[in-house]
């Protein structure tokens, strides 16, 4: 077993869809030299198909979800890993966070409504519909101050993102 000290951070970048998780967690483990997980690619196909209809997902639907994830950052045993997921309901984090308390991290992308709705607007490919974003900012709720954390301002460059981060969560 690793050494204590040796232990690395898991961080689940999280925000409203179209905030930049992607591209942002793609970066920030490729800086670290950790691997990256995709929160979407645990989505039960029921769960895909509900949100490409328009219809948002509710606490049960994301359940089985977010299980899926916890389990991903289990996984990485101290070792370190960077995922990306909404986690927009403190209780949502709750269980990322149970999944190792002393790894998990959170990076909140922080990004105006008006910059979302174009981004989702302008994506091609993507199973969430621009009529979902106002629900997703209903839902979100702030990381506490008790939360292991920080909030960025994700209109930054991505780069510039990754190096805040690395920075402020102490990851290097």
């Amino acid at each position: 077993m690793a050494h204590p000290a040796a232990r690395r951070s898991v961080v689940v970048v999280m925000g409203v869809s179209g905030s930049g998780k992607t591209t942002i967690g793609e970066a920030l483990a490729r800086r670290l030299g950790v691997p990256y997980a995709e929160a979407d690619a645990f989505h039960p196909a029921a769960n895909i198909a509900k949100m490409s209809a328009g219809h948002p997902l509710d606490d049960a639907d994301r359940e089985p979800w977010l299980a899926a994830i916890a389990a991903w950052i289990a996984e990485r045993g101290g070792a370190g890993g960077v995922v990306s997921c909404s986690a927009l309901k403190r209780r949502y984090r709750d269980v990322l966070r149970a999944a190792d308390p002393e790894a998990v991290k959170f990076l909140h992308l922080d990004v105006s409504k008006e910059t979302i709705l174009a981004r989702v607007a302008g994506r091609s490919g993507h199973f969430m519909p621009v009529s979902l974003v106002d629900s997703q900012f209903e839902a979100l709720e702030p990381l506490g101050p008790d939360e292991p954390g920080i909030v960025v301002d994700a209109g930054l460059p991505p780069e510039k993102v990754a190096e805040i981060a690395i920075e402020r969560l102490a990851l290097a």
